[in-house]
């Protein structure tokens, strides 16, 4: 949103720091004395201490503390402690061996390296180990040369991110393309092809190496803090990051209509304009779950007004009715804030005297220029501040908002002299929009305790998750280039702990005319993104609303499919509360062993059922795709059967984009397509995919409220059971309600049960042993579909479906 003239020289400034102040003077560190205590493993050296604690067998914490000099703590990473694990030492010679039941450590005497294995395989080792410089603090590794690397955040870098020097400072990047170096939301963290994970817990400003000089080495600089780092392991690439969520925190669940259609633009100007634009949505039968304001609503114009913090009333008049009117329509309300308080904003003087603001070197608000206007930063690290800021949010909630949108958090400019309670800018920067996330998902746990939060935020730091934000991918060109990256950008954070990474449907930045198949194309691969939120800056329209008539109604179709696969798409979002699995999951997580599909994205799943190619280039008539080895795969669009572990090409239409069903896969869809007010699973339709190499599958199916807080830890859902067996008689497919709250244990779930890739009719259909007369279910011989009307309650049923099936 801002210029980059206006960020160049804090950069610049930067940059310098970091090329003049790199010299290393680590003398040669020698090895004194090991022991455990308190369940830590305490190593001696010549020039200060290792600490090394274990949070469970499969993650293990390094800390250097230097002799002789005291460091500050910016690690916000987790909030886990230390756990009790079996250690063992045994020392031999000029090794000592650390044994657990997951990860094991090398020590090496001379000269001193540590190295960490796990299931007898090493994963990584110290090379220079820690290292002090003048100014800078440096960790340096020696990794294998054939690793691929991912992580550093979001980056447009390609898949494999080994060979980039990749910058530690969360930072904008207007109308970005095909290449991005450097975002809005960096993590110093890398995963490596060999299923283990490295993250550096400290959120001051530096560089990630990973391996530029082509030397096989991965060095972490930074200019303060804690030397520290986590090594992770895991047995697969699930069990990698549910290691990882572990000690980062998982994504709680957001309300349900997160996951429906949102109307958002840079900005709705007035309270008539937006009312008008919801009533449009509802006139032409688009579901529509919530309206997003930006900066308008605070101010008449764009510069001047950021910090006001409260309703433009000339503007909108009355938006608690407004928003009352879009609640009963079952739209919510969404507004955008800003962490400047302007020194021209109504607000200012009342942030000056309760001193809320970062100061300069004497203790006054600091104030600085800015694309905005002048202004003040609010201090989220101090005690006082963040209550007075979250009073702001408080009230405008109670006043009928349901969800917050913190724009600029990175803070989009952030000056090197600022200090804040507890260090400098520079020191905290990348902790920023996490500390503000934490701000806001506290104040509802402790004000809204009956509201789970909706919080949208574009930066913030490792273990964000786990106070609720949901970023996105800033702010992308509106072109072809813009919507290339935007798979690599979603799958990589998704393997960093945010699932919910995901883009403005249609490009924001730029753009002269509305480019129909871009657009198109661009709000079908919204359909399979966490989040399905068209937007854009005004001067081309983002709502498909706006559209013409023929891409309206494509558009439509898409958004159509998205509200029908809401209970899909819920069940993903449990799973990833409860194990950290992303939404859009790389295809070598399935097959890992194919080294050709670890930098690959260009086709991607979609949870566990669906495989998804966007197409990005206009005017293609192919697209060649990758389907993994194991099952059939078929066409969700025509029911064209495809065998796995082969490459495909297919032909493209403008109205979808290349969708596939794994063989074996359940899939729930709602039977209309609806904003969420009247959502429920009392009744809807249960896709199965049969598939002849299959011979046993299962599917766990999560339903709740969708509001309430805990839900699921408090008892508050139900979980339905669905199989599959397939033997040389019968295809048998069972189903029950495993588990249910009060509120769903006399609940009975009428599902319409649809069997695809059948080959013939069946002879018969038995219910619980019962032959079913031919009335109670229906054969398309067209579509190779048998549909049965079922209901899944606490006893188990039993579905035989009779004949040779494929």
């Amino acid at each position: 949103m801002i210029p980059d003239k206006f960020i160049k020289f804090i950069l610049s400034g930067f940059l310098c720091f970091f090329i003049i102040g790199s010299k290393a003077q680590q003398p040669e560190r020698r090895f004194g004395s090991i022991k455990v205590a308190d369940d830590k493993i305490e190593i001696e050296v010549s020039d200060g201490q290792y600490l090394i604690a274990p949070f469970n067998e499969t993650v293990f914490h390094t800390t250097f503390y230097p002799q002789g000099k005291t460091v500050k703590n910016f690690s916000f990473a987790t909030e886990l402690k230390p756990a009790k694990v079996e250690l063992t030492v045994l020392e031999e010679g000029n090794e000592i061996t650390v044994n657990s039941p997951g990860i094991n450590i090398l020590i090496t005497k001379i000269p001193f390296t540590l190295a960490y294995y796990f299931k007898d395989k090493l994963l990584i080792s110290e090379k220079k180990g820690f290292v002090p410089t003048d100014t800078l603090q440096l960790i340096n590794f020696a990794i294998e040369k054939d690793e691929i690397f991912y992580g550093g955040g979001a980056r447009v870098l390609g898949m494999n991110r080994r060979g980039n020097r990749l910058m530690m400072y969360n930072r904008a990047h207007y109308g970005y393309e095909t290449r991005s170096e450097l975002m809005n939301y960096t993590l110093p963290l890398f995963i490596s092809s060999k299923q283990y994970a490295v993250l550096f817990d400290n959120a001051s400003l530096g560089y990630l190496d990973l391996d530029s000089k082509d030397i096989n080495e991965v060095t972490y600089e930074t200019i303060g803090g804690t030397s520290n780092y986590f090594v992770i392991a895991g047995a697969d690439w699930y069990d990698l990051l549910k290691q990882y969520t572990f000690l980062t925190g998982r994504q709680p669940m957001p309300p349900r209509w997160v996951f429906g259609n949102f109307s958002s633009r840079f900005g709705y100007h007035s309270q008539a304009e937006t009312e008008a634009t919801v009533k449009k949505f509802f006139k032409d039968g688009i579901p529509l779950d919530a309206v997003i304001i930006d900066i308008y609503w605070f101010g008449k114009e764009i510069m001047g007004s950021m910090g006001n913090l409260d309703w433009y009333r000339d503007s909108f008049p009355n938006p608690e009715r407004m928003m009352k009117r879009f609640e009963k329509k079952g739209v919510k309300t969404v507004l955008v804030t800003e962490p400047f308080i302007l020194t021209t904003s109504t607000r200012w003087q009342d942030a000056v005297e309760n001193e809320v603001l970062g100061t300069d070197s004497l203790g006054k608000p600091f104030t600085y220029d800015f694309y905005f206007g002048n202004t003040g930063l609010v201090d989220i690290y101090k005690p006082e501040a963040r209550d007075w800021f979250w009073n702001i949010y408080k009230e405008l909630t109670k006043q009928g908002v349901s969800g917050w949108w913190g724009d600029l958090g990175e803070p989009e400019v952030h000056p090197s002299a600022l200090q804040h309670t507890n260090g400098s800018a520079d020191e905290l920067h990348n902790s920023y929009g996490h500390e503000w996330a934490k701000m806001i998902f506290e104040g509802f746990r402790k004000d809204f305790p009956d509201q789970r939060p909706f919080i949208l935020m574009r930066s913030g730091y490792a273990g964000s998750q786990r106070y609720g934000m949901i970023p996105w991918t800033g702010d992308v060109n509106r072109t072809w280039g813009g919507m290339v990256p935007q798979p690599e950008l979603s799958l990589q954070m998704g393997m960093q702990g945010l699932a919910y990474m995901h883009s403005d449907l249609g490009g924001f930045a730029g753009g002269d005319t509305l480019d129909n198949e871009l657009y198109t194309r661009w709000l079908q691969y919204g359909v399979f993104q966490p989040l399905y939120r068209p937007h854009a800056q005004e001067h081309i329209p983002a709502e498909p609303v706006f559209q013409k008539e023929s891409t309206k109604k494509r558009v439509a179709k898409a958004i159509d499919l998205r509200y029908r696969l809401l209970p899909y798409i819920y069940n993903m979002a449990f799973e990833n509360q409860t194990s950290g699995k992303p939404f859009m999951i790389p295809l070598f997580f399935n097959e890992p062993e194919n080294y050709s599909l670890l930098t690959y994205d260009s086709a991607y799943m979609w949870g566990d059922a669906f495989l998804v190619s966007p197409v990005k280039s206009p005017g293609l008539k192919w697209q060649t795709l990758y389907l993994p080895k194991g099952t059939s795969w078929i066409n969700y669009y025509t029911g064209d059967v495809h065998q796995g572990g082969s490459w495909l090409t297919v032909p493209l239409n403008i109205e979808n984009i290349p969708v596939f069903v794994k063989g074996g896969s359940f899939i729930p869809m709602s039977k209309l397509a609806e904003n969420t007010k009247n959502y429920s699973l009392k009744a809807f339709d249960l896709h199965y995919y049969a598939d002849q190499d299959v011979k046993k599958t299962g599917y766990r199916l999560y339903n709740d409220d969708g509001e309430t807080p805990n839900a699921f830890e408090n008892g508050n859902y139900e979980l339905m059971d669905f199989t599959a067996e397939e033997n040389k008689e019968a295809l048998i497919i069972t189903h029950k309600k495993s588990e249910a709250g009060e509120n769903f244990a006399k609940t009975k779930n009428s599902i319409s049960l649809t069997v695809h890739n059948l080959k013939d009719k069946p002879n018969g259909v038995r219910l619980n042993g019962k032959d079913l007369p031919a009335k109670k279910w229906n054969w398309s011989g067209a579509e190779k579909l048998l549909r049965i009307g079922i209901t899944c309650s606490a006893n188990t049923e039993t579905i035989e479906i009779i004949k040779d099936l494929y």
